[in-house]
């Protein structure tokens, strides 16, 4: 997945929490340059006051939307409208969704059939359906975990083992039949396109999810997976390959 696409950031602030919003940001930049940062609500709204620091802070501009009725909520339609005029101007290669709600499942159906690359990022409540609409999706949990940790290589045995417990054999089913899918003659798979078709298969994988700030690691835990460091021939960092233990 390229790192340097132009991202259009569209943010639901009726359903996105002010809190953790430059850890969010500094996650998003590892996918590309977020040259549109936006986000909608109705600022007359006293739940909304939280945001006003941070949006000045993070250079993110507001929307104003009035609730036209009670109970119905217009950001969503705001929010949907702008994306579609954001597309059709051309000025951005990906969009990054930030919302918890299954009401934007169709608009990033709808991006991804355009071509746009589109991330999500929401809550851990977030519907399924969004969440597979999208080419990856990001818990904020998991931002927030990782703002909160020190080094992980420093954490105690007893922690480590609540980590595993985490892993569950359909997750390890998950990460052996996608090495089946790329494994060679001998049963070897490169790491990086297993991370890769990983993602395409269940788009809120993140080795992050099971205390793991990397796959590889998350491998090395794994008892039924072995892992070969081979040397790159055209560069100085080893190739890591994974295969099924025999």
């Amino acid at each position: 997945m390229k790192n340097d696409l132009n991202l259009a950031v569209l943010i639901d602030g009726d359903n996105i929490p002010a809190t953790n919003v430059k850890e969010m940001l500094e996650e998003i930049a590892k996918y590309g340059n977020p040259t549109i940062k936006r986000i909608y609500g109705d600022w007359t709204k006293p739940s909304l006051s939280k945001w006003k620091k941070v949006l000045l802070e993070n250079a993110i501009t507001p929307f104003q939307q009035y609730g036209y009725t009670s109970g119905k909520n217009a950001t969503d339609s705001a929010m949907i409208i702008d994306a579609m005029d954001i597309l059709y101007s051309g000025k951005v290669e990906g969009f990054c969704l930030v919302s918890s709600d299954s009401d934007f499942t169709r608009l990033a159906v709808r991006l991804r059939e355009a071509g746009m690359t589109v991330f999500g990022i929401g809550e851990k409540k977030t519907p399924d359906p969004f969440i597979v609409s999208c080419d990856k999706f990001i818990y904020l949990e998991i931002l927030k975990k990782s703002n909160e940790e020190t080094d992980i290589a420093s954490t105690s045995k007893e922690s480590n083992k609540s980590k595993l417990d985490k892993i569950t054999p359909n997750v390890i089913k998950l990460i052996a039949s996608t090495i089946e899918d790329l494994e060679d003659e001998e049963g070897w798979a490169f790491l990086g396109e297993v991370g890769a078709l990983l993602q395409k298969k269940q788009p809120n994988f993140d080795s992050r999810n099971y205390g793991f700030q990397k796959l590889t690691p998350l491998v090395k835990s794994i008892e039924s997976l072995e892992i070969e460091s081979r040397k790159n021939p055209r560069g100085n960092r080893n190739l890591i390959y994974v295969r099924k233990r025999s």
